[in-house]
């Protein structure tokens, strides 16, 4: 029956496209950053209309056509439903640049007086209210000049660009704005579909490396191709359209769980020595992962990577990368494994709101020190700490525990936490693993990440979680309530601090935390070539030491707390680049 439907989804699509591709009339090509966005276009999560509760996205079948001549992008999504309670209308999200040209429900066209897309939300009447259980259909075909990045993928749209040989590059990134950008969605971080079907169709001698399992390529007439691509339960903003004249290497990789992973990095042509180099970091990479926390998730799709016009995005099973092949001391491409470590945190874990972001994008920053200890022990990690610590802002708490829109969390000028929630959460994440232990840390890491300890190829599925079930696994594997460690470290913006009263021999330590309440973190303290370990039961802690001894608290940095150097750094540092903009 599958077979079927998607056969007769794909025939509908290449009739859709084969007459949607006329003689190209010259036509002004958007500027970055046009055409512009509705405020509802660009907001990502939030809040939810009530129909979009009521749906689960059971399955998407994605018909597009890419035309880099005019910058221009085509689409037939088929989209099926079923109603967890009745429902009377659909809510689509969909930005109104591409407009929608025809709706079908169940097969049946509705006439276009029964839909509206004013701001970047697409309601459709349905011709039937659903009752709880039911199914619908909707066929939503639709097409225009999409909205262009300004500087991806920081901010978010589509990148059209060229090879360095002058042929057509292409890209789609859209966790800032969401998947609304390019296809009829519901942008918010658990409107994921169960199956997603892609057909995509470009111009002759391009390739169209996507998401999941490559179903078969076709050559159309008039010689474009369309490439035909199936994944499961991806992420809302982890599927991604890439077009070029793409070199591929492949291999496999066999999985110390069993298992057998098919692994694939497409590059641009003239690139092959540095493109095998980048390809040699995969198996390892993999390794790691596996070894450290359990099995890559997507094994039976596979480990994908595609060279973009632009930094990097985790889309999952086919991670965009940009870093140009970058070398650095720690001797492996920190991109890379930044967006390949996002395959567990961010599209196997999938933070149930973005309030709980962090899950994706601590864990992603944690895993790069994690991996450079893995490779070289203990001073690697330390130094890859200590790069991260002082980018730590500390201007807004990492969690708020209400319902945010990814602009709410990654805009400090929203008030938002920024990138506290990679490099905050990285510490926050250490000073846990230090203080837990790390088998416990790991264990609590595969509670999250799979829902189970012994996780193995086909015994977990992709999952979401929040920070409250996070705090539940520890408490779980530890026996111990650390609610006092979380509240201060994702619910406060401030860091905890030390304070140090020495009077004659008796060294005493004090926490003062932000919001006052209690904070028996245990502390290391060095005292000539010894070292004690205070418990801060009641958030003090007293030593007898010699009067003259030099003294070490916490000396080999196991704890996130303030430092006032940080803090003078980081305001001279904003004065010399106020400065420098001045000049």
């Amino acid at each position: 029956m599958d077979r079927i439907r998607n056969a007769a989804a794909a025939l509908l699509a290449s009739s859709l496209l084969c007459a949607a591709a006329p003689a190209q009339t010259p036509r002004a090509l958007p500027a970055k950053g046009e055409p512009p966005l509705t405020a509802q276009t660009m907001i990502s999560g939030g809040v939810r209309p009530p129909e979009q509760r009521a749906m689960r996205f059971d399955r998407a079948d994605l018909s597009f056509e890419v035309l880099p001549d005019t910058e221009e992008l085509n689409g037939l999504a088929v989209l099926d439903f079923t109603a967890r309670a009745p429902l009377a209308r659909l809510v689509i999200d969909l930005d109104r640049n591409l407009p929608v040209k025809a709706i079908a429900i169940d097969g049946a066209p509705l006439k276009p007086g029964l839909w509206s897309n004013p701001q970047g939300q697409l309601v459709i009447a349905l011709p039937h209210p659903l009752r709880a259980g039911q199914k619908v259909r909707a066929q939503i075909r639709y097409g225009g000049t999409p909205h262009v990045a300004v500087r991806a993928p920081w901010d978010t749209g589509v990148v059209w660009a060229k090879t360095p040989d002058g042929r057509p590059w292409f890209a789609t990134t859209t966790q800032g704005y969401g998947c609304d950008l390019f296809w009829p969605c519901l942008d918010y971080p658990m409107g994921e579909p169960g199956v997603v079907t892609l057909h995509i169709t470009v111009p002759r001698g391009l390739k169209a490396p996507s998401n999941g399992v490559l179903l078969g390529v076709d050559t159309l007439p008039d010689g474009r191709t369309r490439w035909n691509w199936r994944t499961r339960h991806p992420n809302t903003y982890a599927i991604a359209l890439n077009v070029g004249p793409y070199e591929v290497i492949e291999g496999r990789y066999k999985s110390r769980f069993g298992n057998s992973i098919p692994m694939a990095y497409w590059y641009l042509p003239g690139e092959k020595a540095k493109a095998e180099a980048l390809f040699a970091e995969f198996a390892p990479t993999l390794d790691f992962f596996e070894s450290t926390i359990g099995p890559f998730p997507f094994g039976d799709e596979k480990l994908g990577v595609v060279e973009t016009p632009h930094k990097g995005m985790e889309h999952q099973t086919i991670n965009a990368y940009g870093n140009d092949y970058a070398k650095a001391p720690e001797g492996f491409d920190w991109l890379f494994q930044h967006e390949f470590s996002h395959e567990w945190f961010g599209n196997q874990l999938t933070n149930a709101d973005w309030d709980d972001f962090w899950l994706h994008e601590g864990y992603g920053s944690y895993m790069q020190p994690a991996y450079g200890r893995w490779r070289e022990g203990d001073a690697r990690y330390a130094v890859m700490m200590d790069a991260q610590r002082g980018q730590i802002a500390n201007k807004a708490p990492i969690v708020h525990g209400r319902s945010m829109t990814e602009q709410d969390v990654y805009e400090p000028a929203k008030g938002g936490p920024g990138l506290d929630i990679y490099m905050k959460g990285s510490w926050m994440l250490h000073t846990l693993r230090n203080l837990i232990g790390d088998k416990a840390f790991w264990d609590v890491t595969r509670l999250a990440v799979y829902g189970r300890t012994d996780p193995r190829p086909g015994n977990f599925s992709p999952r979401y979680g929040s920070t409250r079930e996070y705090e539940g696994f520890v408490r779980q594997v530890t026996g111990k309530d650390y609610g006092w460690f979380f509240d201060v470290y994702l619910r406060q913006a401030a860091l905890p601090e030390i304070v140090e009263t020495r009077t004659g021999d008796r060294l005493t330590l004090t926490w003062r935390v932000p919001g006052g309440g209690p904070f028996p973190l245990p502390v290391e303290v060095e005292v000539g070539d010894r070292i004690e370990t205070l418990p801060m039961t009641s958030g003090t802690g007293t030593l007898t030491i010699p009067a003259d001894a030099h003294v070490i608290v916490d000396p080999w940095s196991k704890i996130l707390k303030r430092s006032i150097a940080i803090e003078q750094y980081r305001a001279w540092k904003a004065e010399q680049d106020a400065r420098k903009q001045k000049n």
